[in-house]
């Protein structure tokens, strides 16, 4: 069920950016060409494995976060939300500081209000610092996070960001980077 998944990731480009290691994938980078296959794949997964029933609305941040939130609202039916890196001065437009491995930013959340019961969907969770960052925004909001799904799990990310936000996250596969190439850890 994650073939499409597993060898696209087994097969992307790698550079180096300074120290970190850095996968070039449809995913997280939105090149190679984002395969309408793999992308229903992921979609597939996370219908299959996951209760959305209760799910009001899908936030997705800028920007490899939109083409998920995008896929996973078509296949479900449930609207989404971008979390954006400009601000619309919007009434309750809430300002989130992000910084991530390798860049810091202004994440800008609309459109979600307190008691929304919302799934946050991300691409990749590496250092953590989006979605640490998105998940104590949505907390200071007071929504109802009732899943956070990010497909792609690279080194101890998944684990930095529960241990700092108390949120089970939600992995298809679990990546490292050994030698300058993915390895899968687990699927």
């Amino acid at each position: 069920m994650k073939e499409e998944l597993k060898k696209s990731l087994l097969e992307c480009p790698i550079v180096k950016k300074g120290e970190y290691h850095y996968f070039v994938h449809p995913i997280s980078d939105g090149v190679p060409l984002v395969e309408p296959k793999l992308l229903n794949e992921i979609m597939d997964y996370i219908v299959d494995n996951n209760d959305l029933s209760n799910v009001d609305k899908i936030i997705g941040p800028e920007s490899m976060g939109i083409p998920l939130a995008t896929a996973l609202s078509l296949k479900t039916g449930i609207p989404f939300v971008v979390v954006r890196k400009r601000s619309y001065g919007l009434e309750g437009e809430y300002q989130v500081h992000q910084q991530t491995g390798y860049s810091k930013n202004e994440l800008y959340i609309n459109g979600i209000y307190e008691n929304d019961n919302v799934l946050l969907i991300d691409d990749v969770v590496s250092t953590g610092g989006t979605l640490t960052s998105v998940i104590k925004a949505l907390d200071d909001i007071g929504v109802n996070l009732l899943k956070i799904i990010v497909p792609i799990e690279k080194d101890d990310g998944r684990l930095i960001v529960e241990e700092q936000t108390g949120y089970t996250i939600n992995t298809i596969i679990h990546i490292k980077m050994v030698d300058g190439k993915v390895t899968i850890i687990d699927d």
